[in-house]
């Protein structure tokens, strides 16, 4: 078992009574070819030493601050991103096109995590090609098309882990990357040349390369979109988005989830309608039925996983906006099964964070639900109590 680096780049004493942190980050338990799974398999029955230690770390935190955990903001620069940290001790911010980047490229970030008692996570979706915020700071790159018709995996491989370690030094810890859609959309649609290929192996070749990268520079890597956008019929930032039926998702969309879900990347649930699985008018993103999916494996034959869900932006993409408003949309998809609870503003955060509280506190939301959250998160992190 490969043992990757923590990807926080500054964390902050956390002094415990029952168990310390550690530091080390998610660990990659098998290969593309997926054909060690002991790792992903359902958790084995907590100890009371166990239970004890797990306690001693979410003691810690109020309802609110766990709550808070489970979340990801969009900020606009260092004074928005201080503000959430300091007042609402949020888990992650995300850099996005409209961040001012010298929250990065002066060092301004290391205050705002200063001004977090557990690691911030600082994200931001970095694929290349027409999805890129950082090409000013570390250099363009192909889109995953290009890289995939023009570099072997190998290259491919030691051109992102250059590309990651420059990301990590700017103080980033989590790229939303890679896209494993499976797709051969022309390249300017909504997935298009995001896509590496249309070929499910290929894509899993090199999203292969791409986690690795990531995780041998720090980073935690994050799949999307899953249960695959790449067959999908419109543009989820638009409108509602529906994917062949499940059944149909099978042998090509679901395949790099089954292949690399022991990689230690989390997942990224997409805004899609998927017949013979989500509800009607209900998306992926807020779907029991859809983290059940990713949880069990067993209805898409690939092992359980319990790492890290998150949703796709849930204020800025009309697939989701046009049916609900960011606090009941973030509400959804905690109780849905998500683990994190992305969007691309600090507007609704304090209210947001008073629905969630009395969610759970009317019983909508469990709380044992949210401290399994905020124990994923912490795994991701490679901050988790060693129990």
């Amino acid at each position: 078992m490969r043992i990757v680096p923590g990807i926080v780049l500054a964390v902050t004493a956390v002094v415990l009574t029952a168990c310390s942190g550690g530091s080390s980050g998610p660990a990659k338990e098998s290969g593309p070819s997926g054909t060690d799974s002991s790792s992903a398999a359902a958790p084995t029955t907590t100890q009371p030493a166990q239970q004890d230690c797990k306690a001693g770390y979410l003691a810690q935190f109020t309802l609110r601050q766990k709550l808070a955990q489970l979340l990801t903001v969009g900020v606009t620069g260092a004074d928005d991103a201080a503000n959430v940290v300091k007042n609402e001790q949020v888990g992650g911010i995300f850099i996005g096109g409209w961040t001012d980047k010298a929250l990065l490229a002066n060092g301004l970030i290391d205050d705002v995590t200063k001004a977090s008692r557990t690691p911030l996570m600082v994200t931001i979706d970095e694929e290349g090609g027409r999805v890129s915020r950082l090409r000013d700071l570390i250099g363009a790159a192909p889109s995953a098309r290009v890289a995939a018709a023009t570099m072997s995996v190998d290259e491919y491989y030691r051109f992102s882990l250059g590309r990651a370690q420059k990301m990590k030094m700017l103080g980033l810890t989590v790229d939303f990357a890679p896209d494993v859609d499976v797709s051969s959309q022309p390249d300017d649609s909504v997935i298009g040349d995001r896509s590496y290929s249309d070929d499910p192996d290929k894509v899993v070749q090199y999203a292969d390369a791409q986690i690795r990268a990531l995780q041998d520079a720090g980073l935690g890597a994050v799949m999307k979109h899953f249960p695959g956008h790449g067959s999908g019929s419109g543009d989820s930032h638009t409108g509602a988005v529906r994917t062949p039926p499940l059944e149909q998702l099978q042998d090509k969309d679901l395949v790099p989830y089954r292949a690399l879900i022991g990689s230690g990347a989390a997942v990224m649930v997409g805004h899609l309608d998927v017949p013979g699985l989500t509800k009607p008018d209900e998306p992926a993103s807020i779907s029991p039925e859809v983290m059940q999916l990713l949880r069990q494996g067993t209805g898409y034959g690939a092992a359980p996983f319990d790492g890290v869900i998150f949703t796709d932006d849930l204020s800025g993409m009309a697939a989701i906006t046009s049916r609900m408003g960011i606090a009941e949309a973030v509400e959804a998809a905690l109780v849905a099964g998500a683990d994190n609870a992305l969007w691309i503003t600090t507007d609704a955060l304090s209210s947001v964070l008073d629905r969630l509280v009395s969610a759970v506190e009317a019983g909508r939301l469990p709380g044992s639900q949210v401290d399994a959250s905020v124990l994923r998160m912490a795994r991701f992190k490679g901050t988790a109590p060693q129990c």
